[in-house]
Order: C-alpha cells, then structure tokens, then sequence
C-alpha cells in the first residue's frame, strides 16, 4: 500500500483586533462665581466665634474628666462605714429598707463626695 500524503491545514491568520481606547471629553475648567466666595467668606467669619466658644467648652469638659479620673476608687472600708450610718440613720427613723439598700446608697455617697 501506498504511503497516504498528509496534508498540513494552515489556519489563516485573522487580522488583530484594534484596541479602541475611549475618548476623554475635554473637561472644562469650572470657575466659581465671585457671589459663591463672598458667601464663604461671611460663613467663615461668622462661624469662628462658635468654634472657639466650642473648643473652650470642650477643653472644660477634658480638664473635668482628667480630675475625675485622677480620683482613686473608694476602699470597702469607707463604704461600709458608710452603710453602718445608713443603717443606724434608718433604724433611728424607723424607715424601711435593708443592707443592700444602705450599702447602694452608701456607693453613691462616697462616690460622690
């Protein structure tokens, strides 16, 4: 038998696709209204007696929670000292109540003072 001949398809090349870049629209240079800055203007001047009134209330409430945290915590003693005298106060008044109210009220009242 006769040897077969192959023959080799040669795919044909197709033309590259072209990049299409899309074009930027020319972007105008905006100029604001000379109305729109002498309205800023005012809104400045007016709004910084406000902020300073603002910022000296908040440096206030920073100094106050510096000295608040610098306050150690109550030791048990002192509270229940305390709670000794919310009980014998209540007892002398005849009021109703328990510890565990004398010692709540006790809390506050070392925390506080």
């Amino acid at each position: 038998m006769p040897a077969k001949k192959t023959t080799k398809k040669v795919a044909a090349k197709k033309p590259a696709a072209k990049k299409v870049s899309a074009k930027k629209a020319p972007t105008k240079k905006a100029t604001p209204a000379p109305k729109k800055e002498v309205k800023k203007v005012a809104t400045k001047k007016a709004a910084t007696p406000a902020v300073k009134a603002v910022s000296k209330k908040a440096a206030v409430k920073k100094t106050a929670k510096k000295a608040a945290a610098k306050k150690p915590a109550p030791s048990l003693e002192a509270i229940a000292k305390a709670a000794y005298l919310n009980y014998r106060r209540r007892m002398e008044l005849g009021l109703p109540g328990d510890n565990d109210s004398d010692w709540l009220e006790a809390e506050k009242s070392v925390n506080e003072g």
